[in-house]
């Protein structure tokens, strides 16, 4: 093949977009047929590391259709999405030689054992005598970007977010690529061979009636979410009961749309409407929030296995089944927990406000290690995150960066009166209490037998009763608390 015509090989990773996705377009600018390439890895020495985990169950499913997007998208430009399986740096290299490119291209991934494979694949390439680029286009700035005098990045929230928007505006997102030149007979996998989506039993039915993945979709949200969703953000997204948050969460974890792009969108639309930037830069806040995690991630890579506050080593968790069983059904016998666990197994995501509600629940109510309930997380949020997943979980249990003190336990009872006056969350998904009326259905083991015959209630039947009281919940939870802080 003549050197004119030797392809460049890119590599799709959580990046699945076309626009705004630096490999590609550099790619597409060198003016050589380009191979699409994702790489299903779950064989490389550094993805089995303790720091990394195989994708869960809903983030499987989520992967599956966003790959059927990718691919519809690539061959509208007149390129196929190669699909491969194994180890990247063999596949990758394997491919460069089978397709005799000249280059491989592809944006980088921050943490640990991502960037390790990188390595792996750049010496495979050189052995080769094949060049390798790899981009920035997942963060709004890179971690070494900011660090402070012992060389670590920032371990508080407010002071890091303060040092990201003092670089300004991160650089434009990048157009897509309007036709690109393929390279022909390029051997795939079929996407269905995978098995990435669950069969036996099928349990994705809400994950499909919940969502669209695809970059298409993700760009829709946005534009629908700035353009009207964003009014009033600043309060309502406290409010299950209300269309209040954006809804990007999974389309950000799978890269079908950028972080800049996201800032860029929302500064404009603070630009061209300015009674809303207050909503808007509370959004993007919640942007830098994912931000910080990432770089949390860059500092901890194992962050998913141990306690950024080395004191909550011996804290003494309780090691119970039947609680966490529970838990994870939904069947607490507190309305606020139990609706926000079953929204999280039927639609694969649960809202901001009662994700904090239901974790604290689980740490403190029930002492259960924050790492049980994270790795539940990790297999049933479509947003499943490396970063965002384990850091929020440790700054509920208190043993994270930023977190919130251990003592500050949430109250179920008074989470769901607060953000859910009228039940309207509640009903929808413990449809059991629906006939309670606003006043019981935070707390129906109030209600009196015959307002319980009413609604069609059998507490301990039709609904369980709390599996442990509020009160000595709380008073259990700082008791454990005091023995680590040596007040026992």
């Amino acid at each position: 093949m003549e050197r004119g015509v030797q392809p460049i090989i890119v590599w799709f990773r959580d990046d699945l977009r076309l626009s705004d996705h630096p490999a590609l377009h550099e790619a597409a600018a060198r003016g050589a047929p380009v191979i699409c390439l994702y790489v299903l890895d779950e064989e490389s020495r550094a993805l089995k590391a303790p720091a990394a985990r195989s994708l869960g169950g809903a983030a499987r499913w989520w992967l599956a259709q966003s790959l059927r997007a990718l691919a519809r998208s690539l061959e509208a430009r007149g390129v196929p999405l190669v699909l491969r399986e194994g180890a990247a740096a063999d596949v990758i290299a394997a491919m460069a030689r089978e397709t005799d490119a000249r280059a491989v291209f592809w944006n980088t991934i921050a943490h640990t054992p991502h960037q390790a494979v990188e390595a792996e694949i750049q010496a495979a390439l050189a052995n080769d005598g094949i060049d390798s680029q790899i981009f920035a286009g997942d963060l709004l700035v890179e971690p070494k970007a900011i660090r402070n005098k012992e060389n670590r990045g920032l371990r508080v929230f407010t002071p890091f977010w303060r040092r990201v928007q003092g670089f300004g505006d991160p650089p434009k997102p990048l157009p897509a690529p309007r036709k690109l030149t393929a390279r022909p007979e390029v051997a795939s996998d079929a996407l269905d061979d995978w098995k990435l989506e669950p069969t036996r039993p099928d349990w994705a039915g809400g994950l499909r009636e919940s969502w669209t993945p695809g970059e298409a979709s993700a760009q829709a949200r946005l534009k629908a979410f700035l353009g009207k969703g964003v009014h009033g953000y600043t309060d309502d997204r406290d409010r299950p009961d209300r269309d209040g948050t954006s809804r990007l969460s999974p389309h950000l974890r799978f890269g079908e749309i950028s972080p800049r792009q996201i800032w860029h969108a929302a500064r404009f639309a603070a630009a061209e409407h300015p009674r809303l930037t207050a909503d808007i830069d509370k959004f993007l806040s919640e942007l830098g929030w994912r931000e910080f995690c990432r770089h949390l991630l860059f500092d901890v890579p194992d962050m998913a296995g141990r306690n950024l506050q080395e004191s909550f080593d011996g804290f003494p968790w309780k090691r119970d089944t039947k609680a966490l069983k529970a838990w994870q059904r939904g069947l607490t016998g507190y309305p606020i927990v139990d609706a926000g666990m079953r929204q999280l197994w039927h639609t694969g995501v649960m809202h901001n406000r009662v994700r904090m509600v239901v974790a604290s629940f689980l740490v403190k109510h029930l002492l259960i290690d924050w790492r049980q309930g994270e790795q539940w997380f990790w297999d049933t949020l479509v947003d499943a995150d490396a970063g965002s997943n384990p850091a929020n979980w440790q700054w509920v249990a208190g043993s994270g960066a930023d977190a919130a003190p251990y003592f500050r336990v949430f109250n179920p009872i008074l989470q769901g009166e607060k953000f859910d006056p009228d039940g309207v969350y509640i009903r929808r998904w413990v449809p059991e209490l629906a006939d309670l009326p606003n006043d019981l259905i935070h707390q129906p083991w109030t209600a009196t037998p015959i307002e319980l015959a009413g609604a069609n209630i059998t507490l301990g039947k039709t609904y369980p009763e709390p599996i442990i009281d509020h009160k000595v919940g709380r008073e259990r939870a700082l008791a454990a608390y005091a023995k680590i802080r040596g007040k026992d």
